[in-house]
């Protein structure tokens, strides 16, 4: 899909509200479907069967798989539209869930994830094209908007799986009843989504296809690993850091990744606001110290209490870099929009696959503690590399 000029006319400005409302289901459907998996991964490892390392090897299926997806999608999306393949391939996300739930063999389960992978990275990918051309439209930023409705629905996924694992309702029934509730849904809003009408290839599939250079993508590319590579320390390490280094009891371990999720999605309820006010580079640069602060509180840490603190500040300050990132690579390459939307999607699942083999090996080796510098280093080397986000003909600033 081609970034375009913002639509005028009172038709066209019901068109761009009808898209953006569709989209914010869309991506709150998103965050919830992938919330129920990850939270039930305990019950899923006791369903099949599973030791510690048969789990990681194909729980590592999805990332893997959900980059070639990407991949595939950005082909897809050049000759149907990301709208087209949006609308096929996240009703199979919420579906395939339900294989998980009903199989009882591990072939069962690496054939399901394997499909479940290649349409998460498809929808992950496509979701951010429709949300780029979106905010390219409306002219002023609300990317970040799209990405508090996909961590309000991590957070309505996790609660309701939580509700789950307490009543005992089996995993097939849950998947099932999330499906019932999320595929019609998607039935009914997709429609609404953004049409690719001035896309070259769904109006000439013959057309010569332009070579994306990486080049200039490389800083974004870096951006999101390391934003990724943040992100799942905080998810995977967070309890552990507590429970081993700080001392904490098991029950509030639990507690500092909740409230990284709460001050994310507050972060991004609000981010949208501070870019039109100082413009993408500053945030992101914002973002990138306070997230960098974040880590060094948690590293200095005395106790469990100022740990949890430095998880809070750290929702607040990684919040902003992802969403920008897409934001950035789409307006980078207008002509290109949706093929460079794709690449960039691949190093989400770059950092996720990264990280936390990276953090948890030097733990091993080291300590935690010592552990934490990766992330914050990694933070704070995005500020060098957030000149990336200015406009062209700009130096470092975007309102």
């Amino acid at each position: 899909m081609r970034v375009r000029e913002p639509a005028a006319g009172s038709a066209k400005d019901e068109t761009l509200r009808r898209a953006r409302f569709s989209l914010l289901a869309c991506f709150l459907i998103q965050g919830a479907s992938f919330a129920l998996l990850v939270t039930r991964i305990p019950a899923i490892q006791r369903r099949y069967d599973m030791g510690d390392g048969t789990l990681t090897a194909v729980l590592s299926v999805v990332p893997i798989v959900a980059g070639v997806g990407s991949v595939i999608a950005g082909a897809l999306a050049r000759r149907f539209g990301s709208r087209t393949v949006l609308r096929v391939s996240q009703p199979i996300v919420c579906a395939t869930l339900i294989g998980v739930g009903a199989g009882d063999g591990l072939w069962q389960l690496a054939v399901v994830l394997f499909v479940f992978g290649l349409s998460l990275g498809a929808v992950d990918a496509t979701m951010n094209m429709q949300g780029v051309a979106i905010q390219a439209r409306a002219g002023r930023s609300i990317m970040l908007g799209f990405h508090a409705s996909y961590s309000l629905g991590g957070l309505a996924g996790a609660g309701a799986a939580g509700l789950c694992a307490w009543g005992g309702v089996p995993l097939v029934a849950m998947y099932a009843g999330a499906a019932a509730l999320t595929v019609p849904a998607l039935l009914v809003v997709g429609p609404g989504y953004l049409r690719a009408d001035d896309a070259p290839a769904v109006a000439d599939p013959e057309r010569p296809r332009r070579t994306l250079p990486w080049r200039p993508l490389i800083p974004l590319c870096l951006v999101m690993t390391f934003a990724y590579i943040g992100d799942s320390t905080v998810a995977n390490w967070s309890a552990v850091y507590l429970e081993k280094v700080l001392d904490s009891s098991e029950a509030f371990a639990v507690v500092p990744y909740i409230a990284y999720m709460v001050t994310t999605l507050v972060g991004r309820s609000v981010g949208d606001l501070a870019v039109r006010r100082w413009g993408m580079v500053e945030v992101v640069r914002g973002g990138a110290v306070v997230a960098a602060a974040g880590f060094a509180v948690v590293l200095a840490a005395p106790h469990a209490a100022v740990g949890l603190l430095g998880f809070v500040i750290l929702g607040v300050g990684l919040c902003v870099l992802v969403p920008q990132t897409f934001a950035a690579g789409g307006r980078q390459s207008p002509e290109d929009a949706d093929e460079a939307v794709a690449r960039l999607n691949i190093f989400n699942y770059v950092g996720f696959l990264i990280g936390t083999p990276l953090v948890g090996g030097i733990a091993d080796l080291a300590s935690f503690r010592l552990a934490m510098l990766v992330p914050l280093f990694l933070v704070l080397a995005v500020l060098p590399l957030a000149r990336a986000f200015a406009p062209h003909g700009e130096p470092a600033h975007d309102r």
